[in-house]
């Protein structure tokens, strides 16, 4: 009868679920414990880096409609005017410090990236 009024008690004031909290809140913060542990001491290995001191390298318009070169013998210089294809750049300028032709041509077909047999093409010659 003892008993049955004990079991009773425990019903009416929930001690069963009240009892069962601290036991869970344990279990809880021991796992959590463990597992924040495991994060910091584990090694952190990254294969990619990010590299931020190089440039990113402008990829020269690859339609080149014609290339007009003045050349400026007083000055020993040489202005290069290409006009190209590309809706986002339709004109490039340079300037070289050269009035040979074989050296303006290889300037150009170093800096647009083009043989240099299609700039050969392409170029026409003027001079001031």
């Amino acid at each position: 009868m003892t008993r049955l009024r004990w079991t009773q008690v425990w019903h009416s004031l929930g001690l069963e679920f009240w009892l069962a909290l601290p036991l869970l809140g344990l279990g809880f913060w021991l796992s959590s414990g463990l597992l924040t542990d495991r994060m910091l001491v584990r090694s952190n290995r990254t294969t990619v880096y990010l590299q931020g001191d190089r440039q990113q390298q402008q990829q020269p318009p690859r339609t080149v409609e014609s290339i007009t070169v003045i050349i400026k013998p007083q000055q020993s210089l040489s202005t290069i005017t290409i006009e190209t294809a590309n809706s986002a750049l339709k004109q490039l300028r340079f300037e070289f410090p050269t009035t040979e032709p074989a050296q303006i041509e290889a300037a150009i077909s170093r800096e647009l990236g083009l043989p240099r047999d299609r700039v050969r093409s392409l170029v026409r010659y003027r001079s001031e």
